[in-house]
């Protein structure tokens, strides 16, 4: 479904991505992890076309995102979640979910999907009214991941949900995580918490420093010894 290859993404003189390559199958939950400052959501940017990449491809469903006016992405059936939510505070919580389908005409279809969204998220309901900037962190996380479910998306893009979350908050994150990808959509979690992100992962990318230095099955690179240590903290 979406594929990257030979990937490279400069700011100036410094190259930030080298030549990185992944692939996230349809129907696949694929989490790319990594220390911060590691690459993760330049990678992100390239894919949505926030950032121009130096060389190399991204495809989705076999079409050139390279070659796709960002403004346009989110219609071929992607959505991202962005790094620290980035909601609209002045607006209500309906207001903001109500952005998530401005590409969409049918008055019908919005309704449903609003009603879709309190379904899964209750707490959104009962704050509709209210201004998305007085929500706590979590509430807030759920307003990003709803606005990026009303356009209907096939894959979802995630850039660290869990970043400033209670544990139990977290916890709380990734079951929303695991239970859209039950639903069928496709999704790219980028995670620092390594550990909840393979627990939840069909498959994984390790990245250093802009270089992806492993991958394979989330359950092989919880077992690997060299990823145990330096993002597992065992």
């Amino acid at each position: 479904m979406l594929k990257i290859q030979d990937l490279n993404v400069k700011y100036g003189a410094i190259h930030a991505i080298h030549d990185v390559s992944m692939e996230v199958k349809e129907g696949e939950l694929v989490t790319l992890i990594g220390a911060n400052g590691a690459g993760k959501t330049t990678i992100l940017h390239t894919i949505t076309g926030l950032k121009k990449a130096a060389g190399g491809s991204v495809l989705l469903e076999g079409k050139d995102l390279m070659k796709t006016d960002p403004s346009k992405i989110i219609t071929l059936g992607m959505a991202h979640v962005p790094e620290g939510r980035h909601i609209f505070p002045e607006m209500t919580v309906e207001e903001n979910l109500r952005m998530g389908a401005y590409t969409k005409k049918d008055k019908d279809y919005i309704e449903k999907k609003i009603l879709e969204i309190y379904e899964r998220f209750p707490r959104l309901q009962e704050r509709r009214r209210q201004l998305a900037g007085t929500l706590s962190g979590g509430e807030q996380q759920m307003v990003a991941v709803g606005r990026a479910l009303m356009g209907d998306p096939k894959i979802l893009l995630m850039d660290e949900p869990s970043m400033g979350l209670s544990p139990i908050l977290v916890s709380n994150i990734f079951d929303i995580i695991k239970e859209v990808h039950k639903q069928g959509i496709t999704i790219l979690l980028v995670e620092q918490n390594a550990k909840m992100a393979l627990s939840i992962a069909d498959r994984a990318y390790v990245l250093k420093t802009g270089r992806i230095t492993m991958e394979g099955t989330a359950e092989e690179l919880l077992q690997n010894d060299d990823v145990r240590k330096a993002y597992l903290g065992v």
